[in-house]
């Protein structure tokens, strides 16, 4: 069974054999295999809960978790699916205190579990870079993420910026493909020149046709083998074709989530929900592709293999010790 609905989740899930089926099929759809040497000849303990490898060597016996997302946490997966499905679909996204609630653990627990989760989320480019070989249209900008000037207590504002020029905030970058209608989108370090046209060159194909504002750093994009246009944001927002209105959409949705749902974000920690938007934009309904929420939850339930994120990494703590 493929759950549609979250009602429908919650109860399929409530069975812990029913996420183990789920997750075998997802995971091993021709058969379980030993993680650590890939052998079928694998046998299962229903009294553990776990299989044991019939090739001898280290790490013979595994479980679903092994070599996923989850891995070495002691909550449930009908706890991960249930946390899994209400971030995927939450159109806005959905703060650690609402999961804290609704499926029964600490709200501590809660944010570690999303944060595991949007690393899930990461897009699979493969080398395929946006445009396609007739050069496509792509739109690009950038945005800043940080506090709300218009909003800040004035001697606040004024002690901020005394002696110093305001502070923008965290920039991110984004590229929409028109034609493909999906976003790419990531922190970068600054807006200069070399940055935002590295992040160009790296993502978008050759001769593809971009349109960006009047942002000085994207004046040489016609020296580099693309079709440039540009609009003056001063005195117009459309011309013809010409526009970032779908990127500035999807900044849209993304600031509304950040201000709205997770209301401070650490700059340390802003890729990673720029990621969940992403993908919740990447697979949204259309009417050419009517994904529904239980299609959009398979897939996320798809890619849960291969990644890991401990709390010493999500924290930052490993770093520390580097240095």
């Amino acid at each position: 069974m493929n759950p549609k609905t979250l009602k429908q989740a919650i109860e399929y899930f409530a069975d812990k054999t029913n996420c183990r089926e789920y997750l075998v099929e997802m995971r091993w759809p021709d058969g379980v295999e030993c993680p650590t040497c890939g052998s079928k000849n694998v046998k299962f303990s229903e009294k553990h809960n776990r299989w044991q490898c019939g090739s001898h060597h280290a790490k013979r016996q595994f479980t679903l978790k092994t070599g996923t997302i989850f891995e070495d946490s002691p909550i449930g997966l009908d706890k991960w699916l249930a946390a899994m499905w209400l971030l995927v679909n939450s159109k806005n996204g959905i703060s650690s205190h609402e999961v804290s609630r609704s499926i029964g653990v600490t709200q501590k627990s809660a944010w570690f579990m999303l944060h595991r989760l949007r690393e899930v989320l990461a897009p699979q480019h493969d080398g395929f870079k946006m445009g396609g070989p007739e050069g496509g249209p792509v739109e690009v900008d950038e945005t800043f993420y940080g506090p709300n000037t218009r909003k800040m207590h004035a001697a606040k504002l004024a002690q901020r910026q005394r002696g110093t020029k305001p502070k923008l905030g965290v920039p991110v970058m984004g590229m929409l493909d028109r034609e493909a209608r999906q976003v790419r989108a990531k922190v970068i370090p600054n807006v200069k020149r070399e940055v935002l046209q590295n992040e160009i060159l790296n993502n978008i194909e050759h001769k593809a046709t971009i349109y960006t504002d009047g942002y000085p750093s994207y004046d040489t994009l016609k020296a580099k083998e693309f079709v440039h246009e540009t609009v003056n944001h001063v005195t117009e927002y459309v011309r013809g074709n010409v526009h970032t209105q779908g990127i500035e959409n999807f900044w849209s949705l993304l600031k509304r989530g950040l201000r709205g749902t997770y209301v401070a974000v650490e700059p340390f920690h802003l890729d990673r929900y720029v990621t969940e938007q992403v993908f919740r934009f990447n697979n949204r309904a259309t009417k050419d592709n009517p994904l529904t929420d239980g299609d959009r939850f398979a897939l996320a339930a798809s890619q849960i293999v291969g990644k890991r994120l401990t709390l010493a990494e999500l924290t930052g703590k490993d770093q520390e010790a580097v240095y």
